[in-house]
């Protein structure tokens, strides 16, 4: 008798399958609801929610689609998958058609199409294929700056289109990076970067303020390595005092400047005497590295950025500086919408700022201000949970893989979603600046909602047939 062969869709991991079903079904009710008139029935297809549903259907076939694919062949196709999508960022900045300030889109037919949304999968392909080959170690510098390519050219031909939201998702395989070896250093690094060109673009009457104090605690620690429980103390103590004097008193920044200066020459002259000469010249470069930046960011905010980018950074960070009826408005009408829901919310369909359109693209990037206002807090809890839980089941299935392809797959997939939800729903509260990113499977968009689903329905198989690919 013939066996009955299996496609593996019943060994698809049921939990994940369903937070993404729940996921997508939400976002279809926001969308219907942001769109709702008493006629939306009559002219079902015609409007946005009728696409979307289309959009579904497209993507729920696909998902099944792709359990017909044997798991081997994404390890083979990486590479090819990968080039394909760099060759339509290459095309689109060609031949694209912009809309909304960004020519990041192919239209065909009425069809729009973002190829970066095929770069995320293609890239999370190349990563994970290259990291799984035999030969490859992060920490050699070689292999590590070549992984670094991988992402890199996606991410700088999204940038030129320019697309600065989409490009910034591809930080996310930084976290594939760290589970495959990476240094933790280079992390460290560029969180204190990171942190320097923030405190230029916060006090920028005095942009090393921040840094200085830094600094002063990294040297510290350097120092008192031995006993880095008394060094934590100390420099939280210093930092804290530090940042409080200049709260209360910033009329007496030079004193403090002066007493970090004072700081670091008793440091060096230590560390000379201890013979730690080495470690004092790596965190003088350290300082100046991060003394640099700060005072580099306000040149390159005022020279470089252009004023609606200098918007952007201003609604986050100097919200005083803007005009409520300007660069402003969406952040206000964004903060208001979800919190005029309150506990409960207003009810689906009963929401006034989103039947009223006071947000801004409230189907896309402002979706979750619909969830908000319709649901209130404890709607909003529940999008945010089941989001959670989804990451933290990628994790789980990442971690039982027995291949490394497979593994290292998934955490590209959970980086992505990751720095999706994150920003859009912190954007949303002005928590990070706003930029245009979709929320996973409630943002309307077919393309989005697509490659999404694909990067899943993937990841779920391969899972499906982890035992085979060991």
């Amino acid at each position: 008798m013939r066996k009955r062969t299996s496609s593996g869709l019943e060994k698809t991991d049921r939990l994940t399958f369903s937070i993404y079903l729940a996921l997508v079904a939400i976002g279809w009710t926001m969308v219907l609801s942001v769109g709702y008139e008493p006629d939306i029935w009559q002219r079902f297809f015609s409007a946005p929610i009728g696409k979307q549903t289309i959009w579904i259907g497209i993507s729920l076939a696909t998902f099944f689609a792709v359990f017909g694919i044997q798991s081997r062949f994404w390890m083979r196709a990486a590479y090819p998958i990968y080039g394909l999508a760099v060759s339509l960022l290459i095309a689109v900045l060609l031949v694209g058609t912009t809309i909304k300030g960004s020519k990041s889109w192919f239209v065909l037919g009425g069809v729009s199409f973002q190829p970066s949304e095929l770069a995320k999968f293609g890239t999370a392909l190349a990563m994970a294929a290259y990291l799984s080959r035999f030969k490859t170690k992060v920490s050699v510098p070689g292999d590590a700056l070549l992984a670094l390519a991988i992402l890199g050219i996606p991410m700088l031909l999204i940038l030129l289109q320019p697309d600065a939201g989409s490009a910034l998702v591809f930080l996310a395989f930084l976290l594939v990076l760290y589970r495959s070896g990476l240094n933790p250093a280079w992390y460290a690094f560029g969180f204190f970067t990171l942190g320097a060109l923030l405190a230029g673009l916060i006090w920028e009457n005095t942009p090393l303020i921040a840094s200085v104090l830094l600094f002063a605690g990294i040297l510290l620690l350097a120092y008192q390595q031995a006993r880095r429980r008394q060094a934590l103390w100390a420099t939280g103590i210093m930092g804290a005092g530090g940042a409080a004097i200049y709260w209360v008193a910033p009329q007496y920044l030079n004193e403090i400047l002066l007493a970090t200066g004072v700081l670091f020459g008793l440091l060096a002259l230590l560390m000379y005497r201890q013979n730690k000469l080495r470690l004092g010249l790596l965190v003088a470069l350290v300082a100046g590295w991060g003394i640099g930046v700060a005072a580099l960011s306000q040149y390159l905010f005022n020279q470089a950025l252009k004023p609606h980018q200098q918007d952007r950074i201003n609604v986050w960070l100097h919200p005083e500086r803007c005009s409520e009826q300007g660069s402003l408005y969406n952040l206000l009408q964004s903060q208001t919408a979800i919190g005029s829901g309150g506990l409960t919310g207003k009810g689906i369909f009963e929401g006034t700022m989103t039947k009223l359109k006071h947000v801004p693209e409230q189907s896309t990037d402002f979706i979750f201000c619909t969830v908000g206002e319709e649901h209130g807090f404890i709607g909003s809890t529940i999008v945010i949970c089941l989001y959670l839980l989804l990451l933290i089941r990628i994790t789980i299935l990442a971690e039982r893989q027995r291949a490394a392809f497979s593994r290292y797959y998934a955490y590209g997939i959970a980086g992505i979603l990751f720095i999706h939800f994150f920003i859009n729903i912190g954007m949303t509260m002005g928590l990070v600046p706003i930029i245009g990113i979709p929320l996973p499977f409630l943002s309307k968009g077919g393309s989005s909602l697509l490659g999404f689903t694909i990067m899943l329905a993937v990841l779920l198989k391969l899972d499906s047939k982890r035992l085979q690919l060991a």
